[in-house]
């Protein structure tokens, strides 16, 4: 497995529509498991394939990630997710913080629907379906976004996003 570059904002591969993916194979796999690598890595809870690079409709997620007493990430359950599609949401919203591996040390509250129904492949291309709440909820949603071409800072006030990416100006300018 290999850890790969993750994009970040402004790049234009963050803002294209990702294609869906024809099968599941094992260069497909590859590359999942080489998402999983780079988000273990950069201690992110999810990765969708636009960030790094690559604009399908891929995204992989482990939220229920540990650390142990070095620091070390420590494999929780991690998900993998082929062509996901919400095929129902809940009216119930949730607002939550959240940040993005694309849009390094910010973060900013966002509304995200409760309850999620998602229709995907799997890591063997087998059809899936799970219905997710709480965090796994807002998570899916975050990574499906960025199949869709749009990130978080898409979804908080113009006066948000401008201060935000004025403090990721200013961090970027000190890095």
């Amino acid at each position: 497995m290999a850890v790969l570059e993750v994009y970040e904002y402004p790049h234009p591969v963050l803002k294209k529509k990702a294609v869906k993916v024809e099968k599941v194979d094992d260069a497909l796999r590859k590359l999942m498991d080489d998402m999983l690598e780079t988000m273990y890595s950069a201690v992110g809870v999810g990765l969708a394939a636009p960030q790094i690079g690559q604009s399908v409709r891929v995204l992989v997620i482990d939220y229920e990630q540990e650390e142990d007493e070095n620091g070390n990430r420590i494999k929780g359950n991690p998900r993998y997710f082929v062509n996901p599609e919400i095929i129902w949401h809940s009216d119930e919203k949730v607002c939550g913080e959240e940040g993005c591996l694309s849009v390094p040390d910010q973060r900013a509250e966002v509304e995200r629907h409760a309850q999620v129904r998602v229709h995907y492949l799997d890591y063997e291309g087998k059809e899936q379906e799970i219905l997710a709440d709480d965090f796994l909820a807002i998570v899916i949603q975050h990574e499906l976004d960025h199949l869709d071409g749009i990130l978080y800072i898409d979804r908080i006030s113009r006066l948000k996003r401008n201060m935000l990416l004025k403090k990721l100006k200013k961090h970027r300018e000190e890095s």
